[in-house]
């Protein structure tokens, strides 16, 4: 991530928003708001953790720890980074503290699973060297040994971030990703003062060579280079949109995917997200090999219209499939949520798909139909009803759209979530207050109306409520609403009311991933 090479300790809980971090490395641009303070005691602080540091321990259990997504046993995470599937394992790297809480010491964690929700933390796979820390990057798996490490080897490009800039870089592993080497020759491409970072690279079979995605920052924009050996890169295009009212955003943390005939281009903006903050865009278009022409339709439009679903990416090597982890987290916020001894988590891994709603085209993310295996049997509530006993639930509602309705989440100690489906306007109005649970350890983290199209035809729409310890993800049936939202409330919500219009309601628990 970014920020300048101090790290960053403290934040200031009455400030809005401020020098912001990002994906991939700092800039100079500051806003007018600064909840992140430099800590000048820890400017030249060494990175910790090598690439043989076990990870820590814990019994997964702490006040707000989720249950179903995934974080780090201990330290301080951010992006998700290099994902990768190979010989049947899904490779999750993130931005990762190896020594502490906060952001700083910047490395890539390493968790394994082999169905997308029962993780197993492995050791650091990457600390800063002498060309600075290991920002975000992107994976892939050379089959054909086009850059000579080896025919299969898992090759890594990151953003290396030093004082001198941003520059990107490559390691490799032959091992299936028990451990790295770096590549002699980085960094691949050399700092030019724009400050790019995020290399998110995939083969293009089409023009039968390597595309790298960059991001351009607070110069806006996503540069496309093209490469036949993963070391020699030319640059190909720039693309750029001016977005109305959104004239001042920083650009990181890109992901170009083809699904069908069609191309998605996805960027994380900070600030500027759909409500304040961070949040993800994503363009539709098409893709020569060389240059991105978005379709003609009005932006922004955003993959999740909550609060906490930034910086994601998808799994290379999955075929078809479009695999996709956010970071679940803000960086209005990020530093100074309640968590310990580890700070943030992922969001529920998402399929990524195009549905045509009213003539439009937009982008789906639907939680990958592999939850049900940690799922129990359906149960059908009444409209006020407690949910049976579990680690966590799936709460669905069918919900007529004749009227208005109020859907309240809500625990034993009286901790409420509450959101209206506004049936005439088909949009759905969320609210995080001070009844929701802990919100008082920064000043912007309340936010009483979080709003997010509905995007159904027709005179109903489905609900699929996923709820955990300390987020609620909420997206309609088919993926198109996708509103991501944390909450620290004392226990679970498990409990639901619904007034307004008829509604049917049934809930499943989700089992523990620990």
């Amino acid at each position: 991530m970014k920020i300048s090479m101090r790290l960053i300790s403290t934040m200031v809980a009455t400030l809005v928003v401020a020098t912001i971090v990002g994906c991939g490395g700092g800039d100079d641009k500051t806003q007018d708001y600064n909840p992140l303070i430099d800590d000048t005691t820890q400017e030249d602080k060494p990175s910790g953790g090598g690439e043989t540091q076990p990870p820590a321990t814990s019994d997964y259990k702490e006040q707000y720890r989720p249950q179903i997504h995934f974080t780090p046993a201990a330290n301080w995470m951010n992006d998700p980074n290099g994902m990768v599937f190979k010989d049947g394992t899904y490779h999750l790297f993130y931005q990762y503290n190896p020594q502490g809480n906060d952001w700083g010491n910047m490395s890539w964690g390493h968790a394994t699973s082999t169905d997308l929700l029962h993780w197993t933390e492995q050791p650091v796979a990457l600390t800063r060297d002498e060309l600075g820390d290991i920002f975000s990057g992107s994976a892939v798996v050379d089959k054909d040994n086009t850059a000579g490490f080896g025919a299969g080897a898992i090759v890594a490009a990151f953003t290396h971030s030093s004082d001198v800039g941003q520059q990107q870089s490559l390691a490799y592993s032959t091992d299936g990703a028990k451990s790295f080497t770096k590549y002699a020759g980085n960094p691949v491409i050399k700092n030019n003062n724009d400050r790019q970072r995020d290399p998110k690279v995939f083969w293009h079979e089409a023009s039968k060579q390597w595309v790298m995605c960059l991001a351009r920052g607070w110069s806006k924009g996503i540069e496309f280079w093209t490469s036949s050996d993963l070391k020699t890169w030319v640059h190909q295009s720039d693309f750029v949109k001016d977005l109305l009212g959104r004239p001042d955003l920083q650009w990181e943390c890109p992901d170009l995917i083809q699904i069908g005939s069609k191309w998605v281009l996805l960027v994380s903006v900070n600030p500027g997200g759909p409500l304040v903050g961070s949040g993800t865009m994503y363009f539709t278009g098409n893709f020569d090999g060389k240059t991105f022409t978005a379709d003609d339709r009005e932006y922004p439009l955003w993959l999740d219209y909550g609060m906490d679903n930034y910086a994601g990416v998808t799994w290379s090597n999955t075929g078809d499939r479009r695999l996709f982890i956010g970071w679940m987290n803000n960086w209005q916020y990020a530093g100074n949520v309640p968590c310990t001894p580890w700070r943030s988590a992922m969001t529920l891994p998402r399929e990524l798909s195009l549905k045509e709603v009213g003539g439009q085209l937009l982008l789906s993310s639907s939680v990958i139909p592999e939850i049900s295996k940690i799922a129990g049997e359906w149960q059908v509530l009444n409209s006020d009803q407690a949910f049976p006993e579990g680690d966590a639930y799936h709460l669905q509602l069918t919900l007529s759209l004749s009227r208005g309705s109020t859907v309240t989440l809500s625990n034993a100690t009286n901790d409420k979530f509450s959101f209206e489906v506004v049936a005439s306007e088909k949009v759905l109005v969320a609210h995080r207050t001070s009844t929701t649970g802990a919100i008082n350890f920064n000043g912007s983290f309340a936010i009483p109306t979080m709003r997010a199209p509905l995007n159904v035809i027709g005179n109903e729409v489905t609900l699929d409520i996923y709820i955990d310890r300390s987020s609620v993800e909420l997206l309609n049936g088919d993926g198109t609403l996708s509103q991501t939202t944390l909450v620290f409330p004392k226990s679970v919500y498990n409990h639901v009311q619904v007034s307004g219009a008829d509604c049917q309601i049934k809930v499943r628990t989700l089992k523990r991933i620990w």
